[in-house]
């Protein structure tokens, strides 16, 4: 997401009741890359309109 973004934007305090729908692991937020990073399970979810996609489908492996 970018600084001039007008859409609803990610609220950092979800991070505590989120976890990775693979690995039942803890999530990490990249606000650069606005998306919510699972290190167990290697995969990123991507955040939609303020909106977290933990689907397994929607995410994209980490390199």
């Amino acid at each position: 997401m970018s600084d001039d973004d007008t859409g609803p934007q990610f609220d950092r305090r979800m991070l505590e009741a989120l976890i990775c729908p693979q690995s039942h692991q803890r999530l990490d937020y990249d606000a650069t890359k606005g998306e919510l990073i699972s290190r167990a399970a290697g995969l990123a979810f991507p955040i939609r309109a303020g909106i977290p996609i933990l689907l397994v489908s929607e995410a994209r492996t980490l390199d």
